[in-house]
């Protein structure tokens, strides 16, 4: 089976046309929106689609899909994520990486410790921030900054940073 990955989720239609609001979940949102764009609506079967046309507004998309020319076609779809094939991704540049690719890291510090892995990623404004979970603790809000991940090395599931000073609080 192949594997898809979350684009987008549905949060109310717009108009009467068959537009959708999208909250975007990605960093390519003019890539993953455009016309032409293969999507999945994670409905029950999921069901393939095709842009047909895309807006910004605001922090959103308005999208309209090919065979949903009014709001009854696709009112019963709101609240349902957008993914997209594993298939579908595009090259990235090299320093570039899918969330995907980042959550189950294996995290190291300077002096050779492991912090723990890679959770999940939030998207808080300027950087990203991994989460490193540790047990009896409070977790680790690592940004994701050139000067603090040094080196990620994806074969092996294991990324080497360094920690900024005073960034672990070890007094919980």
């Amino acid at each position: 089976m192949t594997e898809r990955y979350l684009v987008g989720k549905i949060v109310n239609t717009h108009g009467i046309r068959g537009e959708v609001k999208v909250v975007p979940v990605t960093d390519f949102p003019e890539q993953r929106f455009a016309k032409g764009s293969k999507l999945v609506i994670e409905a029950k079967p999921p069901l393939p689609v095709t842009v047909v046309n895309a807006r910004p507004q605001k922090q959103m998309y308005l999208l309209t899909f090919a065979g949903f020319d009014d709001i009854n076609a696709i009112e019963k779809y709101k609240g349902c994520e957008l993914t997209v094939d594993e298939a579908d991704q595009a090259e990235l540049a090299p320093g570039e990486y899918y969330y995907h690719d980042l959550v189950g890291l294996t995290v190291i510090d300077q002096a050779g410790q492991t912090l723990g892995q890679v959770s999940e990623i939030l998207s808080p404004g300027a950087n990203d921030v991994w989460v490193i979970p540790r047990s009896g603790k409070s977790d680790i809000l690592l940004p994701f900054l050139k000067s603090v991940v040094l080196d990620i090395d994806l074969a092996q599931k294991v990324a080497h940073v360094e920690v900024p000073e005073g960034l672990i609080d070890d007094a919980d």
